[in-house]
């Protein structure tokens, strides 16, 4: 399905401060839980020690669901496409259960192998093409963005997708600040439209996608609503390529920067690259923090965490970004344990009953991104100082806009 409407082109404004590469962030450092405030002023207890987190991701007096109960405290500032409280990430228990059933089949280790050899074809074509074009180059725009939306297009059978109206569509959904709430909600009925138009499509003429699997798994599954169907549908495009997408670019900053006595390595087998693909994203967050400090949970009942008692009714944010830096637990930093086995499971794609499924997706798409680049690309390098590069704001993730490279 192609959507070809006209993108909103974005006005132009002051250029921001200088913001300091994800892998450079000053983390909560590890310890009790403490007080702290949302932007809502809503009060949260922030859990930041690796077990501490784990608990909070799967303990079952922990959920998703009573953030959204009549009763619950404001927790964002403009809703986005996370917010809906009838989604699969917003439901917990046989809900949530029956909701990922109808998508997780496609989304195994196993399943995700058998479509290495053609992500590696798509990222091959793309580097041709980078080539071709030659130097310098934006490597946002050729490669860490045209990537994931390739992939996830594909196996959505979303083929000839217009990729700035799905930067749209994903921007808004993500959205912390970046746009007024008017904006995102005018963009998110768009998009559930968009959704709704592939769902149709493919009743009319089932295929050999995740949309058409995901409608069969669903017609198994008692309970399971239209307008969940269309989240989920829509939650696919985004989650398939925003995850990917953020991490390379972050990736690239640090390999092309601090990182670049690791490229040679990198280029060498893809063994090496996928060590160092978990180090990276364990060790580089997703995004700032600062309008969403954690995976958010609330506690059902009173429920102690690191031997602190938190309250029922609390709102409680696992920060995975400093669980994942736990001193305790990850003894050395990014640079000497690159290419070194994890000292324990990190949390950047959750634990528990929502951890996220597309983690081994994105896992084999960021693996194979890295040391292909290096390979075909040994002397890439970046043509501007770190401190120069301009941002996506405003969103729950943070990226690269641009990166110029050359090589």
């Amino acid at each position: 399905m192609t959507d070809t409407a006209p993108v909103p082109a974005p006005i132009p404004g002051p250029r921001p401060a200088a913001l300091p590469p994800l892998h450079c962030l000053r983390r909560l450092e590890a310890g009790p839980p403490r007080l702290g405030a949302l932007p809502t002023g809503t009060p949260v207890w922030l859990v930041s020690r690796h077990a501490d987190v784990r608990q909070v991701l799967t303990d079952p007096r922990l959920g998703r669901a009573p953030l959204y109960a009549p009763d619950a405290p404001p927790i964002t500032l403009s809703p986005n496409l996370l917010d809906s409280p009838s989604s699969m990430l917003n439901t917990d228990g046989v809900e949530h259960q029956r909701l990922r059933r109808t998508v997780q089949r496609a989304f195994t280790p196993r399943a995700i192998a058998r479509w290495r050899p053609w992500v590696a074809s798509v990222i091959e074509g793309l580097l041709d093409d980078l080539i071709d074009q030659g130097s310098p180059a934006d490597i946002v725009e050729t490669y860490t963005r045209p990537l994931p939306v390739a992939v996830i297009s594909r196996l959505m059978g979303l083929e000839g997708l217009d990729g700035k109206r799905l930067g749209h569509w994903s921007d808004h959904a993500l959205s912390t600040t970046a746009y007024p709430p008017e904006a995102v909600r005018d963009a998110m009925i768009e998009f559930a439209g968009f959704g709704a138009g592939v769902i149709a499509e493919r009743r009319a003429a089932p295929g050999d996608d995740l949309v058409s699997g995901l409608l069969a798994a669903a017609a198994e599954t008692p309970g399971v609503s239209e307008g969940q169907l269309v989240t989920l549908v829509i939650g696919l495009v985004v989650g398939g390529h925003e995850t990917t997408m953020t991490s390379l670019g972050n990736a690239l900053v640090y390999l092309l920067g601090e990182g670049r006595e690791a490229w040679q390595r990198l280029a060498s087998d893809e063994q090496s690259a996928a060590a160092a693909t978990e180090q990276i994203l364990r060790a580089i967050p997703l995004g700032d923090g600062d309008t969403m400090p954690g995976l958010l949970r609330r506690a059902i009942e009173d429920v102690e965490i690191g031997g602190v008692r938190i309250p029922a009714g609390s709102v409680v944010a696992a920060d995975t970004g400093a669980a994942n830096a736990d001193p305790e637990v990850f003894t050395r930093d990014l640079p000497t344990e690159l290419f070194s086995p994890l000292a324990a499971p990190m949390y950047t794609f959750g634990a528990g009953p929502h951890h996220c499924l597309g983690s081994w997706l994105a896992r084999m798409e960021l693996e194979l991104a890295l040391h292909r680049l290096a390979r075909r690309l040994p002397s890439l390098r970046l043509t501007e100082p770190v401190d120069d590069i301009t941002w996506r704001r405003g969103l729950l993730t943070r990226s690269p806009e641009t990166l110029e490279v050359t090589w």
